[in-house]
């Protein structure tokens, strides 16, 4: 665990959990929740909920993950503005604290210093405490260089909490209290729990394809499927680099085609692959290594 960590954690449960800059995180699940309750369950606003998942999902994986922590492909810098804002919008605060925290994570993996590791802190800080705790507030612009050198960024790092609140307001204007409940706030606490889910679970549940990465990182079909491929964790962690992370044809990998639909149409370029050496462990053939992809939820 790091000092960081120990310190937010020694501080107390209330403390870490419902600080005065918890009140829109738990704003936003109250509402969901009072939300149905007054307007009583709606297919259409299930539907409605997923339509606007998937954008939001997306530019949480593409955007904060796959481009700004580790700058798996390119584009230009107006379009990459377009990403920034777009996972802005998710409410999880701005890219570059986003993606310098991801990179403490991915150089100290479950070891001590990782700053949401299930493994060193327990499943409700690497669930979402990280996010929560006001002690960990602060960005380490000297983890994110690249991309702290665009004022955008930075001005949209500080600023982070008025996407999240334009989306709602516009959601009320364009359908009422429904569109509020379903489009806004349930939309986004599933996509924060579907994010959540790749700290708290992807480390404990699934199967180890790659085993020299140092870390219980693993692969999981469900989670993959939830996050839009970012379920392949034991891949990921294995090739950090790639915008694929479903390494072959059968894990399905959502964020990765949409990737590729962006670069058919010049938007986005460069798409790290997986080289073929990295993609087999040790030994194994692809036919042995489709043989046993069923296993990965095990």
């Amino acid at each position: 665990m790091s000092n960081a960590v120990a310190a937010a954690q020694a501080r107390g449960f209330w403390r870490v959990y419902f600080n005065p800059l918890t009140i829109p995180y738990w704003g936003v699940h109250i509402l969901a929740i009072v939300g149905i309750a007054i307007t009583g369950f709606s297919w259409w606003g299930v539907a409605l909920a997923g339509l606007f998942f998937l954008p939001r999902m997306f530019f949480v994986t593409g955007g904060y993950h796959r481009y700004f922590s580790h700058r798996s492909f390119k584009t230009s810098r107006w379009f990459q503005f377009v990403l920034a804002l777009g996972a802005s919008c998710t409410g999880q605060k701005g890219p570059l604290w986003w993606a310098a925290h991801h990179r403490i994570h991915h150089k100290l993996s479950d070891a001590p210093g990782d700053l949401h590791s299930v493994i060193q802190s327990g499943f409700w800080w690497a669930h979402h405490g990280w996010i929560l705790s006001n002690d960990l507030e602060d960005t380490d612009y000297s983890r994110i260089k690249d991309f702290a050198k665009y004022p955008e960024l930075v001005w949209l790092n500080r600023l982070w909490m008025i996407p999240p609140v334009a989306v709602g307001t516009i959601s009320f204007f364009a359908g009422g209290f429904f569109a509020l409940v379903w489009a806004f706030a349930v939309c986004q606490v599933m996509t924060w729990h579907a994010t959540f889910t790749i700290n708290s679970l992807s480390h404990v549940w699934g199967n180890r394809r790659y085993k020299t990465t140092g870390d219980d990182s693993r692969n999981n079909v469900v989670l993959a499927i939830v996050t839009l491929g970012e379920g392949w964790h034991n891949n990921h962690h294995h090739y950090q680099v790639s915008a694929r992370q479903g390494f072959f044809w059968w894990e399905i990998d959502c964020t990765y085609y949409v990737l590729r639909v962006l670069a058919a149409v010049g938007l986005v370029w460069d798409l790290h692959g997986v080289p073929d050496h990295v993609r087999l462990p040790d030994g194994e053939t692809a036919q042995e290594a489709e043989g046993t992809h069923v296993l990965d939820v095990a």
